[in-house]
């Protein structure tokens, strides 16, 4: 890099008669000025993709319609969910990160506006020496001063930087919203994971009751001389099997139960007195719409992420570029010494300078070309990481789709499963009482019973969990303010004291 410097001027206030005008320079400002206008590097477009009319697995009639995503969770009818998510929003640690990178990229912002105006420094000086010799004497020396400098943005090099940040400063606002997305509907999906959990702790409880009562009747009729051995050892390892289950379902539930502490904010087990009664799995008014492919680009905020990033990476190459473009500043600075304070004013202790000077990159070994090249390559991995979010998110709201459409059909047929099951059982087990069947009927139909019901819980958690996560893959979230000033941690002492000789521990 090579610096150039031209036209400066320098003098007191008074300067002595020359034949150089310091209008001269100041010919050039307005040269600048436009030349501050211009910029290299390429503009940003917003880019376009070609999508299909209709989701391929919106099969039902009104799917299409858009959807409906505001504050969607409430469809589900349950006042304790809603209470979590209000909670989750307000105390989540993921969701307060994400408010301090937007606090981030706003102050990122402005430190890049700022370098787009003038810069001005202040200085002062006072020193008293004493002189050696026979006749020592004792002197003063004051001096003050004032210096400014601004660097005229010629080919646009701080305008892109700022256009980047304030690039960045978008894409931070909608990760924000994308980390609300995800935290509600993590929140909806342990909530139901929890009460589908409570729901098959309470079906093998009382299936595991029948089962005992099934063994005490075994054991009266071994006693009687009626049945064999062998049916009440069967009657007791499937009531015991039934049991068994029991553990592992509150080996569930509890980490459903923990997450959700954890999600709202709190210590794991927090949400165990809220939690503790049973409530039914919520589920969702249907059918539910759910737009058009199209939407995605605008309702998902991680697709807005990902296409600020794409626009931030653009401008980045802009100040890339620039750096390669010649750069003119503007430098002055005013001074003034004296022996004594009072004198300080005075014309003759008053000095002055002010000139421009241009840099011109003359070698640099194709770093600068290199850098531009860097960004490019930066800008066109953004490119295709958008375009693959849009494909992963059609991907999720296809796969959303086609899971609430088949469990509802697998719900339907395990609901007439289970009805069927559950009179086969009641009838093996009046026949059997009769002497008019042998035991293993029984066992094969509570078996089957116990399967049945067991099977239709979880396929209406998992209609609810598709629900969730067509909603999610929507882009569905939190409509609300968001409170983005207000920082996690206070400092109480931020102006100057003195400083602490041993740290603390």
């Amino acid at each position: 890099m090579r610096a150039l410097s031209f036209f400066s001027r320098s003098g007191s206030i008074r300067p002595a008669r020359s034949d150089f005008s310091w209008r001269r320079p100041l010919g050039f400002l307005p040269l600048a000025l436009v030349l501050s206008g211009c910029a290299v590097g390429p503009d940003y477009t917003k880019p376009g993709f070609v999508l299909s009319q209709n989701f391929s697995n919106t099969s039902q009639k009104g799917e299409a319609r858009p959807a409906e995503l505001a504050r969607w969770w409430e469809q589900l009818g349950d006042p304790v969910l809603n209470q979590l998510i209000e909670t989750a929003i307000r105390e989540n640690l993921d969701a307060a990160t994400a408010k301090a990178r937007v606090r981030e990229a706003r102050a990122s912002l402005d430190r890049e506006t700022g370098g787009l105006l003038p810069s001005a420094d202040g200085s002062g000086s006072a020193r008293r020496s004493r002189s050696s010799g026979e006749d020592p004497k004792m002197s003063n020396l004051f001096q003050t001063g004032l210096s400014a400098s601004w660097e005229v943005d010629l080919f646009g090099a701080n305008a892109r930087k700022v256009e980047a940040a304030r690039y960045g400063l978008d894409a931070a606002e909608e990760d924000l919203r994308a980390t609300m997305v995800t935290l509600i509907g993590d929140t909806a999906s342990y909530y139901v994971q929890a009460r589908a959990n409570q729901a098959r702790i309470a079906l093998a409880r009382r299936t595991a009751a029948s089962q005992t009562e099934t063994v005490r009747l075994t054991q009266s009729r071994f006693d009687a001389g009626a049945v064999s051995a062998a049916d009440v050892a069967n009657a007791t390892g499937q009531a015991a099997s039934t049991e068994a289950n029991i553990p592992s379902l509150r080996i569930s539930y509890a980490e459903a139960l923990h997450r959700l502490g954890v999600l709202t904010g709190g210590e794991p087990a927090s949400l165990a007195g809220l939690m503790d009664k049973p409530r039914p799995i919520p589920r969702p008014k249907l059918p539910l719409g759910s737009g058009v492919p199209a939407d995605l680009l605008n309702t998902r905020p991680d697709l807005k992420v990902l296409e600020r990033k794409l626009a931030q990476a653009t401008a980045s190459i802009g100040a890339a570029e620039a750096a390669r473009y010649p750069a003119i500043s503007l430098t002055g600075n005013i001074s003034t010494s004296a022996a004594q304070t009072g004198d300080l004013a005075k014309n003759s202790s008053i000095s002055w300078s002010f000139g421009p000077s241009l840099s011109v990159p003359v070698f640099n070994g194709g770093a600068l070309a290199a850098a531009a090249e860097v960004a490019r390559a930066q800008r066109d991995a953004s490119f295709l990481a958008y375009r693959k979010g849009v494909l992963t998110a059609l991907e999720e709201v296809e796969n959303a789709l086609v899971s609430l459409s088949q469990q509802r059909q697998r719900a339907a047929k395990l609901s007439a499963a289970a009805r069927a099951y559950r009179q086969a059982a009641d009838l093996a087990r009046t026949q059997y009482q009769s002497g008019s069947s042998s035991f293993l009927e029984v066992l094969n139909a509570d078996r089957s019973l116990y399967s049945a019901e067991d099977s239709l819980i979880a396929s209406q958690l998992s209609i609810t969990s598709a629900y969730i996560s067509l909603n999610r893959s929507l882009g569905g979230g939190w409509d609300g303010t968001v409170d983005t000033s207000t920082p996690a941690v206070r400092d109480e002492r931020n102006g100057p004291r003195l400083r602490k000789l041993t740290p603390d521990n």
